[in-house]
This record gives structure tokens, sequence and C-alpha cells, in this order.
């Protein structure tokens, strides 16, 4: 039995291992790298496995950093299975077409500059009937039912609490006689976060492949991060500016969707225009309606009592490329909350170059931003960014609020480690950048736990 780490190796985008025992091989995620541009082209367009040694693809959750290079796989000709939870296969549905359609339009973008200045053209990584074609080949799997993946691995989801429909990989491997177990916990949710059920513990793990995003952080109360959002809505509509509000079309929209909800339920806030600028949040938010399985007591309650928690009355949710391009015309305080998160493509390239000049708006920032992408540079307030190719001066206000991260924090990880019990044998920590997964590496190891491991991409481990 031997794990590959092929992708989001001390880093934290890209999410990509490889798991083989007696010959078969399952691949654990394949997403999109996010980064630079250079680099993120290479990395996206040659996969670091050949699709003649997958048997079968295993999804975590649908973000695109665990998903978005799925339809690459198609592209380079695997045609077998991929599993995930139903609400996971319902959101690759729409958010990998998406990826592809973004892909293009900001390739026919950049394309017209490239064609002034004499320079080669670029093409998107894959095509929307690519991902179409990928759609076909998910299988949904109920939480908590276990089935073989291949004739020696069998596999059972549990509830991460990440985002909808994410799941904890619980593998059982049966090799040689022997039964090992592998729990693959990339990405883990918080406890008490809106919307969505607590993680979930799992008995019988021997080897944990954990993520460290925020392995050297801990992050606020959710109610810090509603009364700091309720301050820069107040502050910045007091101003009369717009606050532009970069989040991932899953989850993130949602949530921010929520408290706005109850914020302005409580009067706690102005009554402002809100506008979810991005056709996939809108479809995302009809598709979190379809799964309330996956929702905690309170959310349901609001459903039962007809109260729809993604829904303001003044809210606005834009399709329509027009309808977009208006928002900037727009001279009164309101809230624009688009795609896509990290700021590196998507509608939101286009309300920051417009509105980030403007001294009275607020760039609220409200995820991880990964090392060099544009939201990075803005959480660094750094005074001059480059936007679609152009220079602009940073005059917005930029503020940060960590408290909604879906990611649990250094306290969170130690905790779920705790909370599988003595069986486990081997920690390893991915998805984090190296100075967050090295922190939470040093503080398992002073609360006893000795046998922590940081892969470098590209290491096989054999268990």
């Amino acid at each position: 039995m031997r794990i590959t780490f092929l992708g989001a190796v001390r880093g934290v985008t890209g999410s990509m291992h490889l798991l083989s025992a007696n010959g078969q091989r399952v691949l654990i995620d394949c997403g999109l790298f996010q980064g630079r541009r250079a680099e993120s082209n290479r990395r996206n367009r040659q996969l670091p496995v050949s699709v003649d040694r997958i048997d079968r693809v295993v999804l975590g959750h649908a973000h695109i950093d665990h998903s978005g290079n799925i339809p690459a796989l198609v592209k380079n000709g695997y045609s077998k299975s991929i599993y995930s939870t139903f609400a996971t296969r319902d959101l690759c549905a729409v958010m990998l077409p998406d990826s592809a359609y973004i892909q293009q339009k900001d390739a026919e973008y950049l394309n017209k500059k490239k064609k002034l200045k004499g320079k080669d053209r670029i093409e998107p990584w894959y095509s929307a009937e690519e991902a179409e074609s990928a759609i076909q080949l998910f299988r949904g799997v109920s939480y908590h039912k276990p089935f073989y993946v291949t004739k020696d691995i069998r596999l059972t989801f549990f509830d991460a609490g990440h985002i909808l429909g994410s799941a904890l990989s619980f593998f059982e491997i049966f090799e040689n006689g022997n039964r090992r177990t592998l729990l693959y916990a990339v990405d883990l949710g918080r406890k008490d976060l809106p919307i969505l059920r607590d993680p979930e513990a799992v008995k019988g793990v021997e080897y944990l492949i954990l993520e460290s995003t925020y392995g050297g952080r801990l992050h606020g109360e959710i109610s810090e991060a509603e009364d700091q959002l309720a301050e820069v809505v107040r502050k910045t509509h007091a101003r009369g500016g717009k606050i532009i509000i970069p989040a991932f079309s899953l989850e993130r929209t949602q949530e921010i969707v929520y408290c706005l909800h109850l914020l302005e339920g409580a009067g706690r806030i102005p009554v402002l225009p809100v506008y979810v600028d991005s056709p996939l949040s809108t479809n995302v938010t009809q598709i979190f309606q379809l799964h309330p399985e996956c929702f905690d007591r309170e959310t349901n309650r609001l459903l039962a009592q007809n109260r729809n928690p993604f829904g303001l009355n003044q809210i606005s949710y834009v399709r329509d490329v027009e309808e977009s391009k208006k928002l900037n015309l727009l001279k009164e305080p309101c809230i624009i909350i688009s795609a896509s998160g990290m700021c590196e493509a998507g509608r939101i390239l286009h309300h920051l170059k417009n509105n980030i000049e403007n001294p009275n708006n607020t760039i609220l920032v409200v995820g991880f931003m990964a090392r060099d992408t544009l939201g990075r540079r803005l959480v660094e307030r750094q005074p001059k960014v480059r936007i679609l190719g152009e220079e602009y001066e940073l005059k917005a206000e930029v503020k940060i609020i960590n408290g909604f991260s879906a990611h649990a924090d250094q306290e969170d990880l130690i905790d779920y480690v705790d909370s599988l019990g003595r069986s486990l044998k081997t920690i390893f920590l991915v998805h984090g950048e190296e100075e967050q997964s090295q922190a939470l590496k040093e503080e398992l190891e002073r609360r006893g736990y000795t046998n922590v491991h940081l892969p470098a991409e590209g290491d096989e481990m054999e268990l």
C-alpha cells in the first residue's frame, strides 16, 4: 500500500494524491492549480500521473482546487467512474462547465491584448464539452454507505462539515490478508458554522492525510465575524461607497448571504441592494436548496418556517453579462459579491478594476488567498496591482475577515486528531503553505504525536 503526493503539498491548490494497493490505483481529488499565470498554465496542462495508471477517481468535495482538473483526465482519455457524494456530483455538474467557460472568456479577453502586442495566443485548459463528459462519469454515494471502489479498496464517506456535500474519505485496504485504514481529511470544516453540520469523527483510523491551511493560526468566533461584517457595511454605507466581496461561488457566497439575511433581519445593517454577480453562484444556491440532508438543525428550521436563508429582500442574482456591466454604473451604496474567490478569474476582476481606485469603496476579503494570487496582493495591500494586464492603484479600503473560513484552525485540527483515538499511527500534513504545515507539525509533536510527516510534492510513502 502506497500513497503518492501529487498536489497541494506545501501549498494550498491543486489537490491530488494517488493511493495504490495490489496493483489497483485510486486518484484522490484532481484539482486546478491557482497561482502565477505561467506556472498555473504549465501545471494544469501537464497531469502528474498518466491516465492509464488510474483505475478510479474519488472526489472529496467540489471546490475547484480539488475538482477543477477532472475534465483534463477525460481530455487525456479517462473513462472510468468518479465517486463523490450526491451533492458534490450536483455541484460539479455546474462548476466544471463554468470553469471551462471562464477559461474560454479569459482567454478571449487576453488574446485580444496579445494580438495587439504580437504575442502567441493562449488556449483554455479544457472545453465545456470535456467538462460535461466528465460529469457523465460521476457516481453519487450517500454518507455512511461502505462500497468497493476497486476489488480490494472499500470506501465510506463521512461528513467533513466544510462545504455542501464535502466528505471525509475513509479507505479500508485489504492486502495480503491484512486490513489497513486511511482517512483523507482534506478539507476539514469547523464546528458551529452556519448552514452545515459539524465534521464527523471516524473511528479505527491508522493513517491520516490532514489539511493544514490554518495549521498555525486560530480563527475568531463566527459571531465576531458577523460583528465585523456589520461594521464594514455600516461604515462603507455612511461614506457612500460600494462593498466588493470576492467570494467562492460555492459555500462562501451562500454563507455571506445567510449572514447578511440575519443582520438585516435584526436591524444591524442598513437596507441596501445586494448583488450576487455570478451565474455559478446562482446555480449553486439553487443546488443548496436541493440538499437539506447536509444542513444543520437551525437552517432546516428556517426552511421549515418558509424563511429562505439564501435570499434577502434586496438581493439580486445576476446572470446576464449586460446586467453585470451595469453594476459598474451604479452610484449608490451597494454590496457586490462575485467570483472567483482568489480574484484569479471571472467577473470579480472587472468589478475590482472599476472600483479599486475609489477610496469610498471597500474590498472585503472573506476567504483564504493563496500565494501569488491577486487576492493575496490585495490582502498585502500592495499599492499597485495588475488586473487583466493593466496596472491600478489600490485606493479602496481593504478589510479582512478571517472568521468566515470554512477551514478548521490549529485547535480544530488538533481536536479532530485527538477524536480519532489510539488506532492512529501516522499523520501526513498537506494542503497548507509550508510555514502553516510546519507549525501544526510542531504543535502535534508537542502534544505527543511522534509520527507526523510533511511530504514534498512527488513523494511516495509506503504504508
